[in-house]
């Protein structure tokens, strides 16, 4: 099943600690979606060229291919149950399909009427759930073994973007809206709220290790904002502004703005990443307000980032994002898969002043 046949199986030599990995072997086309397994240091990668592709990470950062399943559509998302031997992603195609790593076969597990923006794992004390959110409308709940859907959830809009934190689940769509689960009653949203960012909606993404539950939003126009669930603790709710350039050198104008197209959380320390259009990714501590590490800017934009399942290691994308249109799809437009090693001063949260 490995996807480079099997005499071209080909290993990077580690590279000198200091500099990020390029994963050989990319996509053939923008990817759109990465994810780490909870169990091992495998990580899924979905692209536009229709394929999941599955690498295994060695201890020196070292990369080998083990699988690919395709859809017959652009892949949007990819996630990991919670034993990590099974990878699911979801498509333009209106599905979600499943690949059992045991054995190389993947099946359909999931349908919508529109295209499947996005797929989360959900464990919950009953067993695990599959999530899908789509453009039709709807969040789907699937068991994995029954065609239909345990439950069906209308969403305002489109969704756009989603995550779990168990028992949050926070999901954007097309108009702004947000809409927040408690997963303990998962047919009903908890709270309705209009995103606190004046334009679109990129990406949500769950707090993780943090003493309140929340989430951070992302948008086209280079904002993030910080935003607690619990009235109680919406003292705390702050936006700032990212993933902006200077117009005129030294002009210090920020008038060139570009939109935030993932944010990760370290699964330990609660750091999280930001990456762009523009090509740069920044570590944050939401907690101190600061900013912990600006990456070298990427020769194109950050589509994709994800850390593993303990944060030693940040994989990021730099893929052409469709966010200058078609106009911007140059030839030779870099397609690359990136590994970081993090050092603990860079993903550490620093003491509030």
């Amino acid at each position: 099943m490995s996807f480079f046949g099997t005499n071209t199986a080909s290993t990077t030599p580690a590279a000198p600690a200091e500099k990020d990995i390029e994963v050989p072997e990319p996509p053939t086309d923008s990817i759109s979606s990465l994810a780490f397994s909870p169990a091992a240091d495998y990580l899924a990668v979905g692209s536009w060229d229709n394929n999941v592709r599955l690498y295994e990470v060695g201890a020196g950062g070292q990369t080998q291919g083990k699988a690919m399943f395709g859809h017959q559509g652009p892949v949007l998302s990819v996630c990991w149950n919670k034993e990590g031997n099974k990878v699911i992603s979801g498509g333009a195609d209106n599905a979600a399909r499943m690949f059992d790593i045991t054995n190389g076969q993947s099946q359909q597990v999931a349908q919508h009427d529109a295209p499947v923006k996005v797929v989360k794992w959900i464990e919950t004390p009953q067993g695990g759930i599959l999530a899908t959110g789509s453009w039709d409308k709807t969040v789907k709940y699937w068991d994995m073994r029954s065609p239909t859907p345990v439950a069906t959830v209308q969403l305002p809009d489109r969704c756009y973007s989603m995550d779990v934190q168990y028992p949050l689940m926070v999901v954007a769509t097309a108009e702004r809206h947000i809409q927040i689960f408690n997963l303990t009653n998962p047919n009903t949203a908890y709270k309705t709220i209009t995103s606190p960012l004046k334009w679109q909606t990129r990406v949500v993404s769950c707090f993780t290790n943090s003493a309140s539950s929340g989430f951070a939003v992302g948008s086209v126009e280079g904002r993030v904002a910080i935003q607690y669930v619990e009235d109680k603790d919406s003292s705390n709710n702050f936006s700032f502004k990212c993933h902006r350039k200077d117009q005129t050198p030294n002009a210090k104008d920020q008038s060139l703005v570009y939109a935030v197209n993932d944010i990760s959380f370290h699964p330990v320390h609660g750091t999280f990443s930001t990456c762009g259009s523009d090509g740069t990714i920044h570590f944050w501590d939401k907690d101190a307000r600061t900013r912990l590490k600006t990456f070298e800017s990427a020769p194109g934009p950050i589509s994709a980032t994800t850390f593993n399942r303990n944060g030693t290691i940040f994989a990021y994308a730099v893929s052409y994002d469709w966010s200058k249109g078609h106009s911007g799809m140059t030839p030779g437009h870099p397609n690359k898969l990136m590994l970081h090693a993090c050092k603990d001063d860079e993903v550490k949260r620093r003491p509030k002043k």
